[in-house]
């Protein structure tokens, strides 16, 4: 008898006990300002480097309940980031290292494939304008997230007086044959490739030598204009008849046969 009234007493006792748990657990709700408690790295890191994590989201949106309740609070990254082709990658961490500073990746080498992703009217100019750079593996000049590396890092400038600022404007990166420059673009920057034609010019005795090269070479490089489109027609019809290339009496524009 004794040893039936220990068990009913021990009953109850510990179901007063899961109701007491019960009423505590539910009235101990979490908010964002508990997380800061224990967890105080990633609050710091989300509030100096979150992005849209600091201002679209918070920690309870992602982490939804703690262990024990909880067992994995830890969300995958796609449950909220879709309908991207990037998103669609595997291993999310590998770049993206800390979630909490989604925006500071840290890059494998030799990687395209993913960069490509986002930066795909990069990876259409590359494709569409074949390169040495066409070869290369995007982490190869972008070896940090965001990072524009100087071409003279790899490239030796056309003359000594040239700066980083004044590659962009003749050449793009990701197109860097395909090259364009303007009338105010100098002379030795073009003989830097063209160096026969420069040094000719640069020893002329004609007015060509005080013409600068973007002066006759205009709207697209490699373009040679005619002699006409300058002097029109200079000779008689009979000498132009008997002589039709200019060149047969003149040489080239760089070094005239005066």
């Amino acid at each position: 008898m004794k040893r039936l009234i220990t068990i009913c007493i021990a009953l109850t006792l510990s179901l007063s006990l899961t109701q007491a748990f019960t009423s505590i657990s539910l009235a101990a709700e979490l908010s964002n300002d508990d997380c800061v408690k224990c967890h105080t790295q990633p609050p710091a890191d989300i509030a100096a480097q979150g992005g849209a994590h600091k201002t679209e989201v918070t920690c309870l949106e992602c982490h939804e309940g703690h262990p024990p309740a909880v067992r994995d609070n830890i969300p995958a990254c796609n449950s909220c980031h879709s309908d991207k082709a990037h998103y669609e990658l595997k291993k999310c961490l590998s770049c993206h290292s800390n979630p909490h500073t989604p925006l500071v990746l840290h890059l494998a080498k030799d990687i395209t494939g993913p960069c490509l992703t986002c930066h795909q009217e990069q990876g259409t100019q590359l494709q569409e304008n074949k390169s040495f750079h066409t070869t290369m593996a995007c982490t190869a000049c972008h070896q940090q997230h965001a990072q524009v590396p100087q071409c003279v890092n790899c490239h030796t400038p056309h003359n000594n007086t040239m700066v980083q600022a004044d590659c962009g404007k003749c050449h793009q990166a990701h197109k860097p044959l395909v090259i364009v420059y303007n009338d105010a673009t100098p002379s030795k920057s073009c003989g830097a490739c063209h160096d026969e034609a420069f040094n000719q010019l640069s020893a002329s005795a004609s007015k060509h030598r005080a013409l600068s090269c973007a002066a006759c070479h205009k709207e697209k490089h490699k373009m040679v204009p005619a002699c006409q489109d300058c002097h029109s027609i200079p000779h008689s019809a009979g000498m132009m008849k008997k002589f039709p290339t200019c060149g047969e009496c003149h040489n080239t524009a760089h070094d005239l046969n005066l």
